[in-house]
Formats: structure tokens, sequence, C-alpha cells
């Protein structure tokens, strides 16, 4: 078993907790939260795990293999910068970094001392995504078109990012899992309304992300939404899939549904037909993502690979975030990514 301290007990936290407890590779060794009421209601679940308000004893403790760090996004760089230079393995919540630069000095830093990073895009593991990343290789969608994602709900409002840094993550770690393909260039427009904290913070965003090959990806962000979306539509050439997180059993739709273009020698003539069949929804095995990831980061460890979520993948979706809030700030000019 490897030992294992988490910084950072608040709504997140508490699950990465109690994953890492009930997991028979992990062993649990200590807990870390700067609200000292809310870290002592948290350790009387946990018995026999050290408590700290301050990290800094976690990362000089040679017994500590490993940190999860699930504290608010400005502090992830300097924290896993920390545990790297104690010779820590790291899981990181999202986003890995504020910045592009700060996410090329980890991943560096880690590939030196021959450290993993795991940054936490949860959505990756689940059975879900797993599915329609199998379906896609399999072919029977055809060539894929585009993306359009939707991501909106009532709050939660983050006090120290906007809407973009705390919910674009999912999606963009999510398309790019799928596609395997490289982010060329973002646009992003977005507003602010409510003055939170004193800070200028926007509420909603539309990001417009192009691939290679041609591909498109939209996507809807919103925290001031009456109901709550988790939904991506992926347009193919030769079928179309819809991916609902919100539904409970059939998560997955693939339609088989295309577009043909039979063009004739003038363009006036070119004839568009549609093509609706069947749908099917393909099962999907009900396991906890975070049960699955907490296995996987170990077994990268254990076994010296890469995590489907390591730092470069963090550092392409840090890519993205940060030329979508260059866009965001030119009022949607589109950004190079380089």
């Amino acid at each position: 078993m490897l030992n294992i301290a988490v910084i950072g007990c608040g709504y997140w936290g508490t699950h990465l907790v109690r994953n890492f407890n009930n997991s028979d590779v992990w062993n649990l060794v200590a807990l870390c939260d700067i609200d000292e009421i809310h870290l002592n209601k948290i350790s009387k679940s946990y018995s026999g795990k050290k408590t700290y308000l301050e990290s800094t004893p976690i990362f000089y403790d040679n017994s500590i293999d490993a940190v999860a760090i699930a504290t608010p996004s400005s502090t992830h760089y300097e924290l896993t910068k920390k545990a790297l230079l104690n010779n820590k393995h790291v899981w990181v919540e999202k986003p890995f970094t504020m910045s592009l630069s700060e996410a090329e000095e980890l991943v560096k830093l880690a590939q030196e001392r021959n450290l993993k990073i795991n940054v936490d895009h949860t959505y990756i593991y689940t059975s879900s995504i797993r599915k329609i990343k199998e379906i896609i290789e399999s072919g029977i969608l055809g060539k894929i078109m585009y993306f359009d994602a939707v991501r909106i709900n009532l709050g939660l409002f983050q006090h120290d990012v906007n809407v973009i840094w705390d919910l674009a993550p999912h999606d963009i770690s999510i398309i790019n899992f799928l596609l395997n393909k490289k982010p060329l260039r973002v646009s992003a427009v977005g507003k602010y309304f409510y003055n939170y904290n004193q800070k200028k913070l926007e509420e909603i965003a539309y990001l417009h992300i192009e691939y290679e090959d041609n591909i498109i990806a939209h996507i809807n962000l919103n925290w001031m939404s009456p109901v709550k979306i988790r939904r991506i539509i992926i347009g193919a050439t030769e079928r179309m899939l819809i991916f609902d997180d919100m539904e409970t059993v059939e998560k997955i739709k693939v339609f088989d549904t295309s577009i043909k273009l039979n063009s004739r020698e003038e363009v006036y003539d070119s004839l568009i037909q549609y093509r609706i069949g069947d749908m099917y929804s393909p099962a999907i095995k009900n396991t906890e993502a975070l049960a699955v990831e907490v296995q996987h980061f170990y077994d990268c460890i254990i076994k010296n690979k890469e995590s489907d979520t390591n730092g470069i993948s963090g550092l392409i979706t840090i890519k993205v975030m940060e030329a979508a809030q260059k866009s965001l700030k030119l009022g949607g000019t589109p950004i190079e990514i380089k």
C-alpha cells in the first residue's frame, strides 16, 4: 500500500477522503484543512488519521508517498510544486494551474523527478465517457464533425475563478480525451452581472474551439440557469450521439442519423438528403468514477506509467483555458493555441 494525505477537505475533498480511505491499495494517513471546526468534524468519521491546519508538515513527512490537493484553484500551483520538490506524487483538482507557464513548470519538475501527476478530470473515468471513447474508436459514427456541450446550473458561484475556469475544464478535458486531436484556436465571450466578493467574475460564457481535421466544439457555460443540464452532442458523418449525464438510465443515445449532400454540376441543383434510422442506448457499467481513478493513480505509480489525466493532458486543457480567457478579455477575438 501507498500512504496518502488529502489537503483540502471541503465539498470535493470529502469525496476524495472517502475514496482513498475505502481503497484496498491506499492508506489514508492524514487530513489537512484550514477550517479547524470542519476538520474536527471530518476527522470524527476517520479516526486514527493525523490532522493538520497547515500543509507544511505533510510535505516534510517522508512516510507519505502522495498528496491529493483539493484546495482553491489559485493554490494548486504552489502546493503541487511543494509536493514535487519533496518527492511526492500529486493528485490535484481541476484546473491544474491558473496559467500555462505554471503547468509547464510542474510537468517538467515531475518528469525530472520521475513523479506522477494526476489531474482530477473525473469525467474521464466514468463508464459513460469510456463507452463513448469505445464507440468513436469503433468507427461507427464516421468522421467527427462537431461537439455541442452544455454545462449549466444555478450556482455554485466560485470566489476565485470565473465560470470558464470552474466549469469548462470538464468539457475541454472530455473532448480532448475523446478526440485526441490538437486544439488550434479558441474564441470566448461572456458577461458578469454580480460584483461577487468585489470581483468581476463572469457567470456566463460561450466557448468556440477549433480542432485539427476541421472539427469544432461549442461549450455553453452558465452559473445562473434555473435548470441543471450536463449534455454533449457529437455530430458525425454516419451517426450522431447524445450524452446526457442527468439521465439515470439512458445516459448515451446513438442515433442512426446523417446528412448526405448529392451535388450535381450546378450549385443550385445540390440535393440534401436526411437519413433517420433507429436509436439505441448501450449498456453502461455502474461504477464510481472516483474509485476507478483512485485505483488508476496507484497503478500508474507502481507500474511507472502515465495517467490518462496526467500533467501533460492537464497542460493542454490549460492551454485552451488561457487562450479562452485572453479571447474573453478581447471581446471574442480568436486566439491561436500554440
